[in-house]
């Protein structure tokens, strides 16, 4: 009985040591740094991206209009609206580069520019384990041509920056919209359009179901701007001229 006794205990304490963490890896849980983790700049890296940035400009010198390093040792090729499709066929079919996973297709719009929007594709190799990010550029009237041939994922990418910004992708199989209703006008993600929208939909109990209406804004105060549609401190306006307000005992009178 002794002997089991001891048998146990040793198998006990076996399994106690394979299930308790070491204590050096206790005292990184319980660090008291609270500040985030931020990749720093590394000069070698930076350098071999930059490098290889120089040659992807080397081999397409026609699309390819700049190069440069974002922030956080991100590549960024700058590119032609019309060197879409080549630029990515290259990145992914080149034995260099083998982006062949799509991870997003972005837009900016900036009103500003005489071309407003961007278009940011991000693009991932899982043989050499790096990203880059293919950026362009275009406006409301000029389509670019549809990377889908190319990247089967980006199907809905592109419906979504179409229905969002308005960017119109020639030769897409099926661009419709993917997020807004039927018959939605305009582009939610333009600056231009306003916060409330064109439309309001509600349900109407007459003809028991949803109706599509103009957007009415019936609230006395209220003003019309891209930041809010309403006024939020009526009592601070501009008071007219001959009047003043003045303070009593328990609040503010207007006279």
């Amino acid at each position: 009985m002794a002997t089991c006794g001891r048998v146990f205990q040793g198998i006990s304490s076996f399994l106690y040591r394979q299930a308790s963490p070491p204590l050096c890896s206790l005292s990184r849980y319980q660090s008291t740094d609270l500040r985030p983790t931020v990749r720093k700049n590394d000069a070698v890296s930076t350098a071999a991206l930059m490098d290889f940035g120089l040659y992807v400009a080397e081999c397409l010198p026609k699309y390819v209009q700049k190069v440069q390093i974002a922030t956080g040792n991100e590549l960024e090729v700058l590119i032609a609206p019309d060197g879409i499709v080549p630029v990515l066929q290259f990145l992914k079919d080149h034995h260099q580069c083998q982006f062949t996973s799509l991870a997003d297709i972005g837009a900016m719009d900036v009103p500003s520019r005489e071309n407003r929007f961007e278009l940011i594709y991000n693009l991932l190799s899982l043989r050499f384990n790096s990203r880059i990010r293919v950026k362009s550029y275009t406006d409301e009237l000029s389509p670019v041509d549809s990377c889908c041939e190319v990247f089967k994922a980006a199907d809905w990418y592109e419906r979504e920056v179409w229905d969002m910004f308005g960017v119109f992708f020639a030769n897409h199989p099926d661009l419709r919209r993917i997020l807004t209703d039927y018959g939605f006008e305009g582009h939610p993600f333009r600056k231009d359009f306003p916060l409330s929208g064109f439309v309001e939909v509600r349900y109407d109990d007459e003809v028991k179901r949803v109706v599509v209406e103009p957007v009415e804004l019936a609230q006395e105060f209220r003003k019309f701007d891209l930041s809010s549609p309403w006024e939020t401190f009526p009592n601070f306006r501009a008071l007219p001229a001959g009047k003043k307000v003045e303070e009593s005992g328990t609040g503010n009178e207007k006279k």
